[in-house]
């Protein structure tokens, strides 16, 4: 029961933090046997919580022992069909036996039911594909064998593909590939467990790569990054958009940069020379990166600036209404995020577990003292409580318009009063294009 409450909780917490979820291959979750899901790890309690929303089955994860280290968490997290693990060079956690939660994942794939597995073992806020523990596949072959190998495991990679992980309102794109049993080294396993287990291991990391985009090192990671930030605009036409559109930029930029390193490495200094010039003269100039993609007419922007202050006059009220009834909640879970952890893959799950009570919480306050000096009509109090949230979501929009608008301001104004710097700024950046895509 509790697990189902907090997945719906949790699921509309997700929805709202999230602009966009995109899924693809979302039926091959279907099976009707036993399945694990192997899949990569950049956002700590996130991941999990994303990945139990696009299950329609209950499922069960395996966690590090370190977050079960009360009784109380013990049994809460429990609750929530988490099986605590003790991982190696870390102490043991008390109450934790891997030898029982090893044979209660081998219990739950025997009754066809599904289990989350991070072989990474760690979170962090990478595209690197980290070292997989080989813990995933004797799991999965210890399983076959104590059924005789009539087990018909299947086993799913998934790839969570985050925009910006900890950024509000940003996106995710998930892969899911089709599910591969492993029949074909159940008997190999019998005569040699170690090697057979870590050549399974490595499938699922081929798997895995097949459904992410990665990077081999921070350093490079870092840079796809910072090129990700300045290509990507919504002024360039595309046969996608949204989640999919981000992940296909990404994507381009992590194989040009991978060819690049083989074929012209000294590239990647000139890359970086190149996007810390831009980056520097537009943060001086203060205006977007996705401008420099835009054609400029005069007329055309001083009509929309005109319309963009009439429609700030309109919707200026229905902002303040919105702040006015979100903006502490706002401000307070941003700051307890802060107090409360330094690691940034923190920041999204913590956020959304604080925001499910103290946003209710504060327009429970704010009808009740409505209700108590205006005496409230009976079909007042729904629309108000709606209205709350709505409002809160449309005054987050409204101050990222505003400040659009403030950019397009300041790009006219260049682009009348001293075009050229804008241009060899559009002139710098095609050259990052040129010489990431080998477009001479």
């Amino acid at each position: 029961m509790l697990y189902k409450l907090l997945k719906f909780l949790v699921g509309v917490g997700i929805k709202l933090y999230y602009k966009e979820i995109k899924v693809n291959g979302r039926d091959h979750l279907k099976t009707g046997d036993p399945l694990i899901i192997i899949a990569n790890h950049p956002n700590t309690l996130m991941d999990a919580w994303v990945i139990g929303m696009l299950c329609n089955q209950p499922i069960y994860f395996m966690a590090k022992a370190t977050l079960f280290s009360s009784n109380f968490k013990l049994k809460l997290l429990r609750s929530l069909n988490m099986i605590p693990i003790n991982r190696a060079g870390e102490s043991k956690t008390k109450g934790v036996n891997n030898a029982s939660s090893f044979e209660e994942c081998f219990k739950i794939l025997e009754q066809n039911k599904t289990l989350v597995i991070f072989p990474e073992g760690t979170s962090y806020q990478e595209r690197i594909l980290r070292k997989l523990k080989s813990g995933t596949a004797r799991i999965a072959l210890e399983a076959e064998l104590r059924n005789k190998g009539n087990l018909n495991l299947k086993i799913i990679a998934l790839g969570l593909n985050y925009s910006q992980p900890e950024k509000f309102r940003s996106n995710i794109l998930v892969h899911i590939d089709a599910p591969q049993t492993i029949h074909e080294y159940t008997t190999s396993y019998e005569e040699d467990k170690i090697k057979t287990a870590r050549k399974l291991t490595q499938q699922f990391r081929v798997r895995l790569e097949k459904v992410l985009v990665t990077s081999d090192s921070k350093e490079e990671d870092q840079l796809a990054e910072s090129l990700y930030h300045l290509l990507k605009s919504k002024y360039v036409i595309n046969k996608t958009n949204g989640a999919e559109a981000d992940h296909e930029l990404m994507q381009d930029i992590s194989e040009s940069l991978t060819e690049i390193k083989v074929t012209e490495p000294w590239l990647i200094y000139e890359l970086k020379e190149k996007i810390a010039s831009i980056t520097w003269k537009l943060e001086k100039l203060d205006i977007k990166t996705d401008f420099l993609d835009r054609r400029f007419k005069s007329t055309m922007f001083i009509r929309q600036v005109l319309l963009a202050f009439l429609f700030i006059l309109f919707a200026l009220p229905i902002h303040i209404y919105g702040l006015i009834h979100n903006l502490f909640q706002y401000l307070f879970t941003d700051w307890l995020v802060q107090k409360l952890t330094k690691d940034v893959e923190y920041f999204a799950p913590i956020s959304i577990f604080i925001s499910l009570f103290l946003y209710p919480f504060t327009y429970a306050c704010f009808l009740y003292a409505s209700n108590f000096f205006f005496d409230l009509s009976w079909y007042a109090i729904p629309i108000y409580f709606i209205s709350m949230p709505i409002s809160g979501l449309f005054s987050y929009w409204f101050h990222k318009y505003l400040k659009h608008i403030g950019y397009k301001w300041r790009y006219m104004l260049l682009m009348i009063d001293n075009k050229k710097v804008i241009e060899e700024l559009q002139q710098e950046k095609q050259q990052v294009k040129k010489m990431l895509f080998n477009e001479y």
